[in-house]
């Protein structure tokens, strides 16, 4: 039996796809149950944004949520995509029209509209070969005004080089996309990814004074200090296991006729 709490957020729709949820007031996550990442709903007095959209496929179920909060696509202001990943933004074609903008941090946009199909894991999600236009590059700094939200944009790699994490320091909530979920759990080191990069971002999140956790995946989480916590101690721990490799592997006896190769290839024809 889990020695879990009851989670103190109610849903308020389910089907065999999602769960919509009610994150705090005006912010919803729609919670998948397969391989698609959560999306969020933040409801403000001037714009409304979605924050990552899912699969494709998951598209009607994401609209059945929407329409569930009487929040039609022609009312989102702004989606803005967390990273690269197809999980995230597979959906996010559906929303490249005149009245929604889709935003992105400039190595994330860099990557999606020059279909970086394996920046973008597409394979692995089996999403359609579409393109998604970025319209706002996003940087670490740049702020979110939804009247009754403002979202701070801050630049938190390690999953990728791309990755950004939204905040809002009034009411406290910390959309941390896969740097962060419950219980401490991390995203994973992805191609451009970095686990030194990742520390660096925990911590940067570990001094925020953060209330609500709203992560790519898993559940909802009133604990983000203590998810981050655990977080930064399996980073150190990944850390150190990757060294313990590295060394195994005998990395000087391993390198240098990889760089003789690389040298011989590149040696120039003068005769």
């Amino acid at each position: 039996m889990s020695d879990r709490r009851p989670s103190p957020f109610k849903t308020l729709l389910e089907d065999e796809v999602c769960a919509l949820i009610l994150a705090a007031p005006d912010v919803y996550q729609v919670r998948f149950k397969n391989r698609a990442a959560n999306s969020y709903l933040v409801v403000g007095s001037k714009r409304t944004i979605m924050i990552d959209v899912g699969l494709s496929s998951n598209y009607p179920h994401l609209l059945a949520c929407l329409d569930h909060v009487g929040v039609t696509p022609d009312k989102i202001d702004m989606v803005v995509l967390s990273h690269e990943h197809l999980d995230h933004i597979g959906a996010a074609y559906h929303f490249n029209n005149s009245r929604t903008y889709i935003a992105a941090h400039r190595l994330a946009a860099n990557k999606i509209m020059l279909r970086d199909d394996f920046s973008m894991l597409r394979k692995m999600f089996n999403e359609p070969n579409v393109p998604i236009d970025i319209d706002i590059w996003l940087e670490e700094g740049n702020m979110i005004d939804l009247g009754n939200f403002r979202l701070d944009v801050m630049y938190t790699p390690g999953h990728t080089s791309a990755c950004i994490s939204l905040f809002d320091p009034d009411k406290g909530l910390l959309f941390a996309a896969d740097t962060l979920m419950p219980g401490g759990v991390m995203g994973g080191v992805f191609g451009s990814g970095s686990i030194s990069d990742y520390i660096q971002s925990l911590e940067r999140l570990k001094g925020l004074n953060s209330k609500i956790l709203l992560s790519g995946h898993g559940r909802l989480s009133d604990t983000p200090q203590e998810d981050v916590r655990i977080a930064i101690q399996r980073s150190h721990g990944l850390l150190s296991d990757t060294a313990q490799l590295f060394d195994a592997l005998d990395a000087r006896a391993n390198f240098e006729p990889i760089m003789q190769s690389v040298r011989d290839l590149n040696k120039l024809d003068d005769s």
